[in-house]
């Protein structure tokens, strides 16, 4: 009797459940107590996280509770499943929900060791554990589990209870189910796992703390090799399969740190970025959670299309990074990025601020600031919808203007007493673009700048023309890409579409979003013209130092503290937009201008984002002629006004761009005299489809 008091506490939970449970089988009223765990229990019932794709479909992040994604038996390897079966339930496929043969030895282990050394459990019976007990170690939990596997056994077949035990079952690093563990331990999916890493997974299910290979490398090599073992025994793998598992190494893939989920990166296209793009993956998650809510997000299993090019994305941040190292010692300074497809509005990079885990705030998409210069574009390109042209003359800029506040000439680097429009641009006169806005009206200015997505207010001041209201570097790169597509703005998008977690469509980003026309055609590609000058002899011209050869168009932006520092600039294919400056409003440097602070982060971005393309430029659209123009007579050209020579020795006749009818329409006569200057017309003396009789 002394005997058998010492060995029963021994026996284990397990050995004690084997002794009762034909006793408790029996027992109607205990057992009918679990009908309604029974009624209601499904196997497929646990928080999946939702995936995040890139634009190439490829998996490369996940929003979580609990980081799993569901697959079916045929996507995981079989030497997966067989690890899993020769180290938690050999006799799987032979038993009913109990394997008694199990518990027995269990139990005389438990009583040799006189202590809890094995539980005993079947596959069936930890997964019942998971889905409708608790892990409390007492008799009646234990009672509970027996009778609900058999059950399971009865009402769900062998294939259906594993398959939910692999993608339930913990396996540490917040990694639950085999597919969130392989991608999270190795990088891939599980239907790529080999048999030494399926060893290391199944080695984790006892102990998935104490176990982990990132922790504990020489614990988890042991439970790898007990698993290899177990697996040559009962006959799943050949003695070289099992001497290779024991010589290999545990290989891990790239830690994946976030502040708010598990992220699933391939290392194989990103390896060294484990912080890459959580800005970007932050504006996913906002906007998908404000759309359908955190339970969805979180649990729900949502499949996320994005737009982001994960290796543009990349580029990206090593740019900003860069070129915040560089100006690191004018202080801490905080940097941002936006590319956008021009022809689609898809965002295909964006980098938020030097670091995501410092500060998740997203300078690109939240923070409004002025935009300096870089907003003249938008100004420009209303005044040649009003019928102005590139080589329309803007005079009297020496005289102040009249506000409420009194008199105003605002001042600049590049100024004189009168200017083209193209010249105004390229030079980025001050002067120059006020007299702009005089001409065609502050309200025409607003009406533009919303029509080409400026989403916040802008101030009716006559400052508006130097970029004093505040806008987004999202929304103002995603204005310049009106330029770039033929006058129309494509709004621009993070996300393509969102599936269930059964694949079915439940949001698309182009029934949203429908393209509109911004601007004309002709207004789009004059733009471009004329931001094509600044980029290759303007304030823009340190992207050609910097080696940037395609051709493209763009502006600069400096604010009048020299506090923030833009450039938005754009081939035909790709637009981005880059801004520097303090979160707080502080000077960037002592003449900090855009075109030394920001100039040389885009063309970094440029030069390996549109690597390997060739040459291209904007064909001009049915709306545009080009007509040689003769400088002294401001007429069409002759071949006679080409043997005289302009002022200081240059040529006298230039080629530029008109839309249809508002070119000069006579041919220079030969007498070559000076042009008077003539007051430019308002927007009421020009409407949009009539020609401006201006002296070009």
């Amino acid at each position: 009797m002394r005997n058998i008091k010492r060995i029963v506490p021994y026996l284990g939970w397990s050995a004690i459940a084997a002794a009762l449970i034909v006793c408790l089988g029996s027992l109607h009223g205990f057992a009918s107590g679990l009908d309604v765990i029974t009624r209601d229990l499904q196997l497929d019932s646990a928080p999946e996280a939702s995936l995040v794709f890139d634009r190439d479909n490829s998996v490369i992040f996940s929003f979580a509770s609990e980081d799993r994604t569901n697959v079916p038996l045929d996507q995981i390897s079989d030497s997966m499943i067989a690890a899993v079966l020769a180290a938690e339930d050999r006799y799987f496929y032979k038993h009913a929900g109990m394997d008694v043969v199990g518990l027995a030895r269990a139990a005389w282990v438990d009583m040799k060791a006189q202590a809890v050394k094995q539980g005993g459990s079947t596959i069936t019976q930890q997964l019942v554990r998971q889905i409708a007990l608790t892990t409390d170690r007492n008799f009646q939990r234990k009672v509970k589990e027996a009778l609900l596997a058999l059950r399971v056994e009865r009402r769900f077949g062998k294939e259906e209870i594993l398959e939910a035990y692999l993608n339930r079952i913990y396996f540490g690093n917040g990694h639950y189910g085999v597919q969130a563990a392989s991608r999270g331990y190795f990088g891939k999916p599980a239907s790529a796992l080999t048999v030494a890493e399926s060893a290391v997974l199944a080695g984790l299910i006892p102990c998935p703390s104490v176990c982990s290979p990132r922790t504990s490398p020489a614990v988890a090599r042991s439970r790898r090799d007990h698993v290899l073992k177990a697996m040559l025994k009962s006959g799943a793998i050949s003695r070289e399969a099992y001497a290779d598992g024991l010589a290999s190494t545990i290989a891990l893939a790239a830690t994946r740190h976030n502040s708010y989920a598990a992220s699933h990166h391939d290392a194989s296209t990103h390896a060294e970025g484990a912080a890459c793009g959580l800005h970007f993956m932050e504006a996913v998650r906002r906007q998908v959670m404000q759309q359908f809510g955190a339970e969805d997000v979180l649990k729900g299993g949502l499949r996320i299309y994005t737009t982001v090019d994960f290796t543009l994305q990349k580029y990206a941040e090593e740019a900003i990074a860069r070129r915040l190292t560089n100006l690191d010692k004018t202080g801490r300074l905080e940097g941002a990025l936006v590319a956008i497809d021009p022809q689609t509005g898809e965002v295909l990079a964006l980098v938020g601020g030097r670091d995501f885990h410092t500060s998740s705030f997203n300078r690109a998409t939240q923070a409004r600031r002025q935009p300096g210069s870089a907003f003249k574009p938008l100004l420009f390109a209303a005044a040649i919808e009003q019928g102005y042209m590139p080589s329309s003359t803007l005079s009297d800029m020496d005289t102040p203007i009249q506000t409420a506040q009194g008199a105003w000439l605002p001042s600049g680097e590049h100024e004189a007493s009168s200017y083209t429009l193209r010249q105004a641009l390229t030079v980025s006169s001050n002067r120059a673009a006020v007299r702009v806005m005089q001409l065609v009206g502050i309200t025409t200015t607003q009406t533009y700048a919303r029509r080409l997505g400026i989403s916040s207010s802008l101030p009716s001041v006559p400052s508006l023309a130097l970029g004093t209201g505040e806008v987004t570097l999202l929304d103002l790169t995603s204005a310049y890409s009106a330029f770039a597509n033929n006058g129309i703005i494509a709004p621009h998008t993070l996300i393509r579409r969102i599936e269930d977690s059964e694949g079915h469509l439940i949001w698309q980003g182009s029934l949203d979003r429908h393209p509109y026309r911004a601007v004309r055609p002709g207004t789009a590609y004059l733009m471009s013209s004329m931001m094509a000058d600044v980029m290759n002899r303007g304030t823009g011209s340190r992207a050609r130092t910097e080696g940037f050869t395609l051709p493209a168009a763009g502006k600069t932006g400096t604010t009048d503290d020299y506090g923030d520092a833009w450039f938005v600039g754009y081939t035909p294919t790709l637009v981005a937009g880059v801004w520097f400056g303090h979160d707080e409003k502080k000077t960037i440097m002592k003449r900090g201008f855009a075109g030394t602070v920001a100039v040389p982060a885009w063309a970094d971005f440029m030069k390996k984002a549109t690597e390997g393309q060739q040459p291209a430029w904007f064909t001009p659209p049915s709306d545009v002629e080009r007509i040689s123009v003769c400088r002294k007579s401001t007429m069409r050209a002759t071949a006679a006004c080409r043997t005289v020579h302009a002022e200081g020795g240059g040529a006298n006749v230039y080629d530029d761009y008109f839309l249809n009818g508002t070119g000069p329409y006579e041919t220079c006569t030969g007498t070559h005299t000076e042009p008077s200057i003539e007051r430019l017309p308002t927007a009421a003396d020009a409407p949009v489809a009539t020609a401006v009789s201006a002296v070009f």
